[in-house]
């Protein structure tokens, strides 16, 4: 992977019509740490990660990856910025193993190499006796482990994470903040946002939005 991070959003302005969702918001997010980004429903979590990934362009301030414009979500894509949405968007139809293979080989990794990262992700979550099972045959736990095995198994530059232990219970809410920690040590910049205050604790800095606003709290 190469290590081209930060990602660095500077006095972001995001609106939906007339509603503003965030005004002035900045955010750094640096290689080998985890950002918990925190707040009530509707403070805007989930509208900062979707910028923060290209798929939502701000009307005012900017967002810059290794110093140059983000650009659009192909362009975030291209330089390996993950996200795992709350909605988990895993395909029903495919089994779990096609939903993490799949993605690696449109994005140019190997056959042998995708087999091999597939394999490990969904090990570490516990799956590989789900492997070959249709996504529609899961829990909505299980789905959202899918989803995080595959983004696991992207080994982006930055992984951006939302609200994605809702759906699990503690033995693997706990495995998967362990994981998210692992992807900062390889060297990933991780930005999770999350409403469970334990889970935030275990972060290396929080920022918290409240009426599209933010504050740098801790460490």
């Amino acid at each position: 992977m190469d290590e081209l991070g930060p990602l660095l959003a500077e006095d972001l302005r995001v609106t939906v019509g007339e509603q503003v969702i965030l005004d002035g918001v900045s955010l750094l997010a640096e290689p080998g740490r985890v950002l918990a980004v925190t707040g009530p429903s509707g403070a805007g979590k989930t509208s900062l990660l979707w910028t923060l990934t290209g798929l939502m362009r701000p009307a005012g301030g900017s967002v810059t990856f290794g110093g140059a414009p983000l650009g659009d979500r192909d362009a975030a894509v291209a330089k390996g910025i993950v996200l795992i949405p709350q909605d988990n968007g895993v395909a029903a139809s495919l089994t779990a193993y096609e939903n993490i293979q799949v993605p690696l080989l449109a994005t140019g990794v190997a056959p042998d190499d995708a087999d091999e990262r597939t394999a490990n992700a969904l090990d570490r979550l516990d799956l590989t006796g789900q492997a070959d099972q249709l996504v529609e045959e899961l829990s909505g736990g299980q789905q959202q482990r899918v989803a995080i095995a595959r983004g696991i198994a992207m080994r982006g530059t930055v992984l951006l994470a939302d609200e994605i232990t809702s759906e699990l219970d503690a033995a693997n809410r706990e495995r998967v903040l362990e994981l998210l920690h692992a992807e900062a040590w390889r060297g990933a910049a991780v930005v999770f946002a999350t409403h469970d205050p334990e889970a935030a604790a275990s972060c290396d800095q929080r920022l918290h939005l409240v009426d599209g606003t933010a504050e740098y709290i801790g460490r």
